[in-house]
């Protein structure tokens, strides 16, 4: 008898003798059982996963003279005859050597006569998606409403060329690709019974070598066998597949590791005798990087797809976390510039040592081995950080030691900062001038309450001129300007404005400068108020206009609301979102402002808190948004644009109306 090879001596007979593809075989098997069947069936997937070995076994199940069951006997004449691939009511066709329309028609005429022996006549049509766009045409009626006797098995490796038309017609699987630890355990399993020798290192070459397919990984198996003489050897498989040795990626790692200049480049050396693809060998080391990141920060999630679990988990503790990271980063920028070195091995090398040479530095250092003389050195860290204050909330900060005592810094009486964020370090910003401050000082005397404190506000510190820290309704910020600023700014970080930025603006003309409503700026608007403007507050925008502000002094004003005034004491609320930017200046250009449209000295007090109602600028934007509307629906509404989209389906495209009227 001729020697059958393994993909067919051991193909599946029946859904139990299936190997994986469980999603597959449970919808089948329950619908067989309970007879709930289908016309149509199309089962995708990559080549080799048991496309058409699942088909066949569908027909037994249908033809099997004990009856429809998941279970076929396999003893009968119809099950021996589909496994022997005679049975004469089972018609597979190739559709990539059949794809003419006359091919397709010439199937179809005889359709409509009852099956010879079976009972069901089951057309198996393997790589489907090669059939021209006549033939799936031609096919369509029949696929949809076939004979009560006929069962389409349809096949292909590549779903996305067929019509959407011939989809919706078929219940659809698709089967999934093999894991390397699948393929090995099937390998085993076979190679046991056919008592041969193998070696586990081999056959996870074979897995991987399969990819995904498990008919690939029978067909490598029978080359394995061949030229190893009977054997399944590690060393001979590799020898056939031409591939890289694993262990040597990791005598690369070890060299790296070791920080030793001399060993990278041996373990280079001996890669070079096998002539490798170098960007294949720098992607096989990227693998085992990544393998090693996920063993240190989840030991258990890393599989043993290469049969190297140990030996990654061992390296997963002896490589630092930083390391892995740097060395899979460089060895990515290393790949995309390979093929512009002069000699692929100059650049594989190249990219070892850039490795070696910039190994990063830093409070681990010491735990690390030093670097060997013949490698370069390593990179330092630098010995002075300037530390910079981080803006967390004082509960969720770390527990700091003790600083060094200093004598507190002079505390200036505005703008006062009420914040749960204390200022803990120094912070060196470009802008300032040299001046001390005081790290953890101890607090200074309060001065004398203010009204304002009196009542429940918060006393602060000294703000910075920019403030970083993200405002929350919780975080206030109370500045009190005396009604005379003839004297010194406040802000001695900042000078004094230039006449010319003070110019008449209106509402409309600041909020023109935010942009149209309809743009994706408009995600950038102000929240709209729980409630409408009354009282303080509207009086507050009908106020905003007179006050002739412009550039970021009127966008603060815009998003503050007027919450009390006691005599020449004015109390604002100011948007959170809007706070970035206020600082003393601000503060004092809008008081300015605010004194010459009275014609009085009014005493301003801002306090960085959600405004419970509309500001000027909410209120314009929910004006500018509903003219928006307006507008849209006029248009939609428009008698003539209604016909043109019906008799024409003309479409009105988005962001294109806008407003003609444009007064707030």
């Amino acid at each position: 008898m001729s020697y059958q090879v393994l993909a067919r001596k051991w193909r599946p007979r029946s859904f139990r003798e299936m190997v994986g593809q469980t999603h597959v075989l449970k919808a089948l098997i329950n619908a067989l059982d309970n007879e709930r069947l289908h016309h149509a069936y199309l089962f995708t997937g990559t080549r080799g996963v048991g496309k058409t070995t699942i088909a066949r076994i569908l027909a037994k199940c249908l033809n099997c003279e004990t009856g429809i069951s998941s279970t076929p006997c396999g003893t009968c004449s119809v099950c021996r005859e589909i496994d022997e691939g005679r049975f004469v009511d089972l018609i597979e066709v190739d559709a990539a050597s059949r794809t003419k329309v006359e091919d397709t028609r010439e199937l179809l005429e005889n359709v409509q006569y009852a099956p010879s022996r079976g009972r069901y006549k089951v057309y198996l049509i393997d790589e489907v998606h090669m059939l021209s766009t006549h033939s799936f045409n031609a096919l369509l009626k029949t696929l949809e409403e076939p004979p009560p006797h006929v069962k389409f098995l349809l096949a292909t490796t590549d779903p996305q060329k067929l019509p959407v038309t011939i989809l919706s017609r078929c219940l659809q699987f698709s089967l999934k690709n093999m894991p390397p630890e699948r393929v090995v355990a099937h390998l085993q399993q076979v190679l046991a019974a056919e008592s041969i020798p193998f070696e586990d290192d081999a056959l996870w070459l074979l897995g991987r070598a399969a990819d995904g397919s498990m008919r690939d990984a029978m067909s490598l198996t029978d080359q394995a066998i061949a030229f190893g003489e009977g054997k399944v050897l590690a060393a001979d498989v590799r020898a056939m597949l031409g591939t890289l040795d694993h262990g040597q990626v990791y005598d690369v790692l070890q060299a790296l590791l070791e920080g030793d200049g001399r060993a990278v480049l041996d373990a280079v050396r001996h890669l070079a005798e096998q002539g490798p693809d170098w960007g294949g060998v720098l992607a096989e080391l990227l693998n085992v990087l990544h393998r090693v990141a996920i063993a240190q920060v989840l030991p258990d999630a890393v599989d043993n797809g290469q049969g190297d679990r140990e030996r990654v988990l061992t390296l997963a503790q002896t490589l630092p976390a930083e390391d892995v990271q740097y060395y899979y980063q460089l060895g990515l920028v290393g790949r995309r510039d390979l093929p512009l070195a002069p000699d692929p091995r100059h650049g594989f090398e190249m990219v070892l040592l850039r490795m070696l040479a910039f190994r990063p530095a830093g409070a681990a250092i010491a735990e690390r081995p030093a670097l060997k003389t013949t490698g370069a050195s390593p990179a330092t860290a630098d010995s002075n950080p300037r530390p910079v204050a981080a803006a967390v909330p004082a509960a969720a900060a770390p527990a700091r030691p003790p600083a060094p005592e200093a004598s507190p810094a002079p505390v200036q009486a505005t703008p006062m900062v009420s914040n749960t964020t204390p200022i803990e370090e120094p912070v060196d910003l470009p802008w300032e001038d040299p001046a001390p401050v005081a790290t953890k000082a101890a607090p200074a005397p309060a001065p004398a309450p203010t009204p304002v404190e009196a009542a429940g506000a918060p006393v602060a510190s000294r703000a910075l001129p920019t403030p970083q820290v993200e405002a929350t309704p919780e975080a206030t910020v109370i500045a009190e300007l005396p009604a005379d600023t003839s004297g010194d700014d406040l802000d001695g970080d900042e000078e004094p404005p230039p006449a010319e930025d003070y110019y008449e603006v209106g509402l409309d003309d600041y909020l023109d400068s935010l942009g149209d409503p309809a743009d994706d700026e408009i995600a950038a608007a102000p929240t709209p108020a729980v409630q409408p403007a009354t009282g303080l507050a509207a009086d507050w925008q009908a106020l905003f206009p007179d006050l002739k502000l412009g550039g970021l002094t009127a966008s603060i004003a815009a998003n503050c609301t007027l919450v009390a005034v006691d005599g020449d004491r004015w109390h604002l609320h100011l948007d959170p979102a809007q706070s970035a930017l206020f600082n003393a200046n601000q503060q004092r250009r809008l008081n300015d402002a605010l004194n010459q449209q009275q014609g009085r000295p009014i005493t301003l007090e801002v306090t960085i808190q959600t405004p419970e109602q509309e500001t000027p600028a909410q209120a314009a934007a929910r004006r500018r948004a509903e003219r928006q509307r307006q507008a849209e629906q006029s248009i939609q509404d428009d008698p003539l644009i209604r016909q043109m989209m019906q008799q024409f389906a003309a479409t009105v495209r988005a962001g294109t109306i806008e407003p003609v009227d444009t007064q707030a």
